[in-house]
């Protein structure tokens, strides 16, 4: 299911004065109502991620196992009779507007807003006739947390104008649309798995995805009938993706698969990579390597275990995958390692960072009953190292982007 108390436990709302009150599908409704004195023609949601293992392997064309969070993006939204779009964001406090000449050329939309043109522009490019439309968002989703609410808020979009226009739009299409938005119209260079578990996942499962043919399995992630949880760990360290970092290991991916006569790193197998490593000069550039070839067979691996029922053995898995991320590829921070390490000595099964990295959110597998105690584990290390307070909370598989009402 998405959404819903039952399945999300975070901190008090007292805890955090500023946000704001109520569950997100219903605060969507009554701003649309708000901001445009009339009745939403729909509503609807798309959830954030976290990605079990399988990280920046996704553009180098291979093997990622995200499944949705119960948080989400919703949108309220109903035709516009008139030629402009118009936008209003809980989250910004703000409405923008846009015409077709504005969502006819990326960069002519910036900030939050350009995830929502770059929607529209996608969808035009590949031949659909857009409705118009004015929307409402509200989200609960984590911003710079590595949990991917821009795809959620991309997806949600989406979902809505596939909706409101009848477009002919299978689903199985619809992650391709919502990354070009984001590639092209926003300007980050992210793959294709973000979009896919927003668009795509179903509840209880993780989402096994093949980056190159984009073969999905739904695979089993009860985490209920193991009595385990997944305690996610926001670092309150926001990570900064358009930055500059993550464009450049992309790029060192890329150069490296040219320079090793392959399409992509996914072509490097485990026992060709001793031998692939060889043949590149700059240490750097091996290091990223490894990370990739080895982080592919560790998602085949969990999928393996999660196939055959065994959920706790994945956490070396998750662990060894976090050790990599901060030696080999090297995108984790302090606070996330923190995170990591204190969550291990308090009885974690695994432990890693989730997400692109340079901050955002660690993701422990623990026994259900140790959540809270490893929670507390992980808030006492970052007082004693100064760092700001983490943000902890369990989350279980939840459903993709689809109409509430």
């Amino acid at each position: 299911m998405t959404g819903g108390s039952d399945t999300t436990h975070r901190p008090a709302a007292k805890d955090h004065p500023d946000q704001p009150v109520g569950p997100v599908d219903e605060r969507a409704t009554a701003a649309f109502t708000s901001e445009y004195a009339d009745r939403p023609a729909g509503v609807w949601a798309a959830p954030g991620r976290v990605n079990l293992i399988g990280e920046h392997t996704d553009y180098n064309d291979g093997f990622v196992l995200p499944f949705a969070l119960p948080q989400r993006t919703v949108v309220a939204a109903a035709p516009e009779r008139g030629r402009r779009w118009t936008v209003w964001s809980e989250q910004a406090g703000a409405r923008i507007s846009f015409g077709r000449a504005d969502a006819a050329e990326p960069g002519r939309v910036g900030g939050w807003a350009a995830y929502v043109a770059g929607v529209v522009w996608a969808l035009r490019e590949a031949g659909h006739d857009v409705p118009v439309a004015r929307l409402a968002i509200a989200s609960d989703v984590p911003l710079g947390a590595g949990l991917s609410s821009s795809a959620a808020l991309e997806s949600a979009v989406l979902t809505a104008l596939a909706d409101l226009g009848e477009l002919n739009l299978p689903l199985a299409d619809r992650p391709a649309l919502a990354q070009r938005a984001e590639n092209h119209y926003a300007g980050m260079p992210c793959g294709i798995m973000d979009q896919s578990a927003s668009l795509r996942c179903q509840p209880g499962h993780a989402l096994f995805l093949d980056c190159r043919s984009l073969a999905v399995e739904q695979v089993p992630f009860d985490l209920d009938a193991a009595g385990l949880a997944v305690l996610v760990i926001d670092s309150n360290a926001p990570h900064r993706h358009v930055g500059g970092e993550y464009a450049a290991r992309r790029a060192a991916c890329e150069s490296a698969a040219a320079a090793l006569g392959v399409p992509a790193l996914r072509d490097v197998t485990v026992d060709r990579l001793d031998t692939a490593l060889a043949r590149l000069d700059d240490e750097t550039v091996r290091r990223r390597v490894r990370h990739v070839v080895t982080e592919n067979q560790r998602v085949l691996e969990t999928v393996e275990l999660l196939r055959a029922g065994r959920l706790a053995e994945i956490g070396p898995l998750l662990t060894a995958s976090h050790a990599s991320m901060r030696d080999d590829f090297e995108i984790t921070v302090p606070e996330v390692d923190t995170a990591v390490e204190a969550a291990l000595a308090a009885g974690a099964y695994g432990a890693r960072m989730t997400g692109g990295g340079f901050g955002g959110c660690v993701l422990a597998l623990v026994d259900a009953a140790a959540a809270e105690s490893v929670a507390s584990a992980v808030t006492d290390a970052y007082a004693e190292r100064g760092f700001r307070a983490p943000t902890p909370f369990t989350v279980t598989p939840g459903a993709g982007a689809r109409r509430l009402r």
